[in-house]
């Protein structure tokens, strides 16, 4: 397969801005193999079984957009990962000179400082700040944005409002660089109709990485190489998943990041261990899925791994299939759009 296979022209104005208010009142496009129906995310408990497992990531996203100056250069910094060796892993944009050595001076803040430690290969580098735990956090309070995707235009900058849209009510770990964009549908009253419906609720954690925002550069996929995002499955969540499936019931990822986490962390069977580590999962029409029945996504971008990943799913015929309705029934696409609930091939 290659990059062209996943490409799918979309009406500038079908990508959205904001979220829907309230949150589950966005659309909701049940995709299964023999067709579709449009819905609203509300519909969501009618559409599970009771004894289903809902499985959700609580990653919380940080202020990890920063602007640095070396001399009179601006140098665009996003964050991606901690490193063990007590440096942060970014990317970096207008940083032709920014060699292995230097120091940049971060903006919006006084005396914050890193220093250049490492340029890799896949254009990402290695920063030491001059601060960390408590102090690395406050200052990244002070000096930092949200590092909301392309996409969504800001003209002044990310809003107060996005501090609050971009982020979903699971969110209680802190170390994501961009949301994970299903959880943002859920509201307190469809957690209470799920419960009703005796649906569980299991959390999860995937730090979504900078790497979410770079696009797919090789068109031979098989050339491709997914950064890696840290993620943790604790012993409680592993045990919930694991009763729910023996006892009968489906286990739905809500979104990919999720889904990825699951996948990454199964045996053959589906059986889930406790896990925490790194995972560059990268998954293509033809994988076996062991751990997930069901997925809620939104609707990704063309030539992107997310949408190579649902078209591993679902099926890359149902994919395209519910992508053309879905652009011509006027649904919302990207981060801030509606969602669809897939069944798999």
């Amino acid at each position: 397969m290659n990059l062209s296979d996943f490409d799918y022209r979309l009406p500038p104005e079908r990508i959205a801005a904001s979220p829907a208010r309230p949150r589950d009142s966005a659309r909701l496009l049940h995709v299964r193999p023999d067709g579709v129906t449009d819905l609203i995310v509300r519909d969501l408990p009618t559409l599970l079984q009771p004894g289903d497992c809902l499985v959700v990531n609580d990653t919380s996203v940080i202020p990890a957009q920063l602007t640095g100056r070396r001399g009179d250069a601006a140098i665009g910094i996003t964050l991606d990962r901690p490193m063990p060796d007590g440096t942060w892993r970014v990317l970096l944009r207008n940083a032709r000179r920014a060699r292995v050595g230097e120091t940049i001076v971060i903006d919006g803040i006084t005396d914050f400082t890193a220093i250049v430690t490492a340029r890799n290969e896949d254009g990402s580098a290695h920063l030491l700040f001059d601060r960390t735990g408590e102090a690395f956090r406050t200052a990244l309070d002070a000096a930092g944005a949200l590092a909301l995707p392309p996409y969504i235009p800001r003209d002044t900058g990310v809003t107060e409002t996005d501090a609050a849209d971009y982020q979903t009510m699971f969110a209680a770990r802190e170390g994501a660089v961009a949301a994970p964009t299903a959880g943002l549908h859920f509201t307190p009253a469809l957690l209470d109709a799920l419960a009703a419906r005796g649906i569980d609720l299991v959390r999860i954690t995937l730090h979504v990485g900078a790497g979410t925002f770079l696009p797919v550069r090789t068109e031979t996929l098989s050339e491709h190489r997914m950064h890696a995002e840290r993620g943790e499955i604790s012993p409680a969540a592993a045990a919930a998943i694991n009763r729910a499936r023996a006892s009968g019931g489906r286990i739905v990822a809500v979104g990919t990041t999720s889904l990825r986490v699951l996948e990454s962390a199964c045996d053959e069977t589906g059986h889930l261990s406790p896990w925490s580590g790194e995972t560059d999962l990268f998954i293509l029409p033809g994988y076996r899925f062991r751990a997930v029945d069901r997925l809620l996504t939104n609707f990704h971008l063309p030539r992107s791994t997310l949408l190579m990943l649902v078209s591993a799913f679902a099926g890359i015929a149902p994919i395209r299939a519910a992508y053309a309705h879905a652009i011509a029934a006027g649904y919302r696409f990207y981060s801030y759009g509606d969602a669809c609930l897939l069944e798999p091939a």
